[in-house]
């Protein structure tokens, strides 16, 4: 990749406040009708209902959204990163803005007095620490031009998207805006897929995107097959298209297929407290490596361990620098630093 690039990794995405609580979901969970596992889409009062349902269990506040998280880890890696989001003129956004500039030193927000801050409340099993996310959108999702963030994506190795932004406009044309630059810039697009809710969603939006202007694909087993039905070992559509296919697989580890080349890795062991944001600290500590011009494997390995760091603890994002950059130290191949 360019050395000339002033930054490693960008990222457009939903800017949403993490609302995480650890419980015994399964019983709120049923009454309610949200489907275990998921992303569920919920209007600001629903939120707040359930937000107050689970209050006496503790609720703790973080920066969020599956783009941000990744962007978040980067930045804590030491990776030069930048994030474009919208957030509420509130102090959800304030919040918001204040983690980006402390892991990022920056950022290419967006603020509106129109919408609030978007956000995601995270109930985090206490049993086998599944996650059921419950999301209002709110600003996130009426981002009516990219501004600044346009030149930072031609000052970048690698512009890192998410399938969540396919579920309508305005965020579609920011999506295809974003590609052009990229593309006309030289800069890497990697595209996680986000959902198998997404995906049943807006399949079609999503090929596009992976046949005609994707570098790098991530997926767990699940999109995988939602993707590409019940041939996951062998994803010959996917495979045709993407240079690199890397398919999350929680506990087994991941499979990373590089131009034809399948790798294949195992999962640091782990006593799972929550599995929030795991995929998106994997595709950190990969694109890390990758836009260091790490070995696949390397890169890989750095995925796959703050992946593990993080379910490990409560929270999409290790925040703990001094913990992420031991890690980096630690997969760094011998001779690259």
């Amino acid at each position: 990749m360019s050395t000339q690039k002033v930054f490693d990794v960008v990222g457009l995405g939903n800017a949403l406040v993490d609302a995480l609580v650890r419980m015994d979901e399964r019983e709120l969970l049923e009454e309610f009708g949200y489907t275990r596992g998921h992303m569920t889409p919920v209007s600001d009062e629903q939120w707040h209902v359930i937000r107050s349902r689970v209050e006496a269990h503790g609720v703790e506040l973080q920066s969020g959204g599956s783009c941000a998280n990744t962007i978040v880890a980067l930045g804590l890696m030491g990776a030069q990163s930048r994030y474009c989001g919208q957030v509420g003129r509130d102090e959800l956004g304030k919040l918001y803005a204040d983690s980006l500039q402390d892991a990022c030193g920056g950022h290419a927000l967006h603020w509106t007095e129109a919408h609030g801050t978007g956000k995601c409340l995270s109930i985090v099993s206490a049993a086998d620490a599944e996650r059921t996310m419950l999301s209002d959108l709110g600003a996130a999702v009426h981002l009516d031009g990219l501004g600044e963030f346009e030149q930072q994506i031609r000052n970048a190795k690698v512009l890192h998207l998410t399938g969540y932004l396919l579920l309508g406009e305005p965020m579609v044309s920011r999506v295809k805006e974003a590609i052009a630059i990229a593309q006309e810039a030289g800069c890497l697009i990697s595209l996680d897929v986000a959902d198998p809710f997404v995906i049943g969603l807006v399949a079609d939006a999503m090929w596009e995107i992976i046949e005609h202007h994707a570098d790098i694909v991530f997926l767990n087993s699940e999109e995988a097959k939602a993707l590409c039905g019940d041939q996951l070992e062998q994803l010959p559509r996917l495979e045709s298209h993407a240079k690199t296919i890397v398919i999350k697989l929680g506990a087994e580890g991941s499979l990373v297929r590089h131009h034809g080349e399948e790798l294949r890795m195992s999962a640091h062991p782990v006593e799972a407290v929550d599995t929030t944001g795991a995929g998106d600290s994997y595709a950190a500590g990969f694109l890390y490596g990758r836009v260091q011009n790490w070995p696949i494997a390397s890169s890989a390995e750095l995925g796959g361990k703050i992946a593990a760091m993080t379910v490990g603890q409560l929270g999409a994002v290790v925040r703990d620098r001094d913990r992420v950059m031991a890690a980096v130290q630690e997969c760094t191949p011998h001779g690259e630093g």
